[in-house]
């Protein structure tokens, strides 16, 4: 049955209404919700800045983008976006999807909570983290009319605690690796939630290192110049 939502069709081929089970079947209601929206949010920035992009691989990337973040697909070492877009990529591949076609959905999902980057890549990779953008964080939202945003959030409610809850979620999927969140920001999320969380410093890493480069940066080797045979 096809399915129009703020002017936007949820995509109904074969492919995306097994995603649309899969994720189902995964997710509890706050994070489905939540990816639908991603999905309308991401495909009317689309359609407003004329952007060319395939909806379906739009579809799959929105609804793939916080798989990472549930047991069945949590690992104990890799960022959560990174769990979500090897999800995707093997899902995919079981319906026999180009690589170009997966390689997109892999990083509109494994840079989607990396600020600055997305939106100078393609439009299947820049629109997934717009959508996520205007859910969560609220980044364009004068851009979006009245009538679209309560279109998609009657379809698609967001919780009466929603900003609460996402933050819960994110923290529940990270909390037991939390090196996963080292330069991104769910740092602030763990620094937020988890009293024992101890935020890495860039800068105390550098200077940290095992590099020694006053005594022993320097590989001596034959014909570099240097007398290396001096005590």
């Amino acid at each position: 049955m096809s399915t129009r939502i703020a002017g936007i069709q949820i995509p109904d081929s074969q492919l995306a209404r097994a995603a649309t089970e899969l994720v189902r079947d995964t997710e509890n209601d706050l994070l489905f919700h939540h990816s639908r929206r991603v999905f309308l949010f991401g495909a009317l920035t689309g359609e407003r800045k004329q952007l060319k992009y395939d909806p379906e691989l739009l579809y799959i990337g929105a609804m793939f983008h916080d798989m990472g973040l549930t047991d069945a697909y949590r690992s104990k070492t890799d960022r959560f976006e990174v769990d979500g877009a090897n999800a995707a990529r093997d899902f995919l591949r079981q319906y026999g999807a180009s690589e170009y076609d997966i390689e997109q959905v892999w990083l509109g999902i494994a840079l989607h909570t990396t600020p600055g980057v997305p939106e100078h890549l393609k439009p299947n990779v820049a629109l997934v983290t717009a959508g996520v953008e205007m859910d969560v964080l609220g980044l364009a939202y004068d851009d979006f009319t009245p009538t679209q945003r309560i279109q998609v959030c009657a379809a698609h409610p967001r919780e009466a605690d929603f900003k609460n809850a996402i933050i819960d979620a994110f923290a529940g999927g990270t909390i037991d690796k939390p090196l996963t969140t080292f330069g991104n920001v769910k740092a602030d999320v763990l620094e937020l939630r988890d009293p024992s969380y101890k935020r890495l410093n860039f800068c105390q890493i550098i200077l940290g290192s095992a590099w020694d480069d006053v005594n022993g940066a320097h590989v001596h080797h034959a014909g570099c110049g240097h007398d290396h045979t001096a005590a």
